[in-house]
């Protein structure tokens, strides 16, 4: 399904606030507000939308470490794969997780409380693992924009 200007307009909308409400849509897009609820019932059926997440502040959680870390495989076998990949699912402080081409297979984003913390993840989980050969991990001293809204 093609997406028309309202519904890229509806879901430029939702990125910024996903609270918003039928009748707030309705206002916003020049539609009723029934007619907003399904077309945003649609756009979700469709897959365009795939859910709803609150933002949370790291520093207040107490994660005051954000960081990046490559991980290089030393074997590449799809058991080792599995099972890197099970492991990264488990871990709590890796919140995203890329495989990619270039240098390193992997790209973890990680939330520590401190660095001992980053330490710990990084010698007593990573590198404890069968596959890891090596990591590189970079710390984020600040964060310049914040995860946006995908361009529609």
């Amino acid at each position: 399904m093609r997406l028309d200007e309202t519904d890229t307009r509806l879901l430029q909308a939702l990125q910024r606030d996903a609270h918003l409400t039928a009748q707030e849509l309705s206002t916003l897009l020049n539609l009723s507000p029934s007619q907003a609820g399904r077309r945003r019932q649609r756009l979700e059926q469709e897959g365009y939308i795939q859910g709803y997440t609150a933002q949370l502040d790291p520093a207040r959680l107490g994660l005051q470490v954000q960081g990046f870390i490559q991980v290089h495989l030393g074997t590449h076998g799809a058991d080792h794969a599995q099972s890197f990949a099970r492991l990264v699912r488990t871990r709590t402080e890796i919140t995203s997780a890329w495989t990619m081409t270039g240098d390193a297979d992997y790209l973890l984003r990680v939330y520590c409380a401190d660095l001992p913390a980053l330490n710990r993840l990084i010698h007593e989980v990573l590198l404890a693992h069968p596959a890891v050969a090596r990591v590189h991990s970079q710390i984020v001293m600040d964060q310049l924009k914040s995860d946006g809204p995908l361009p529609t």
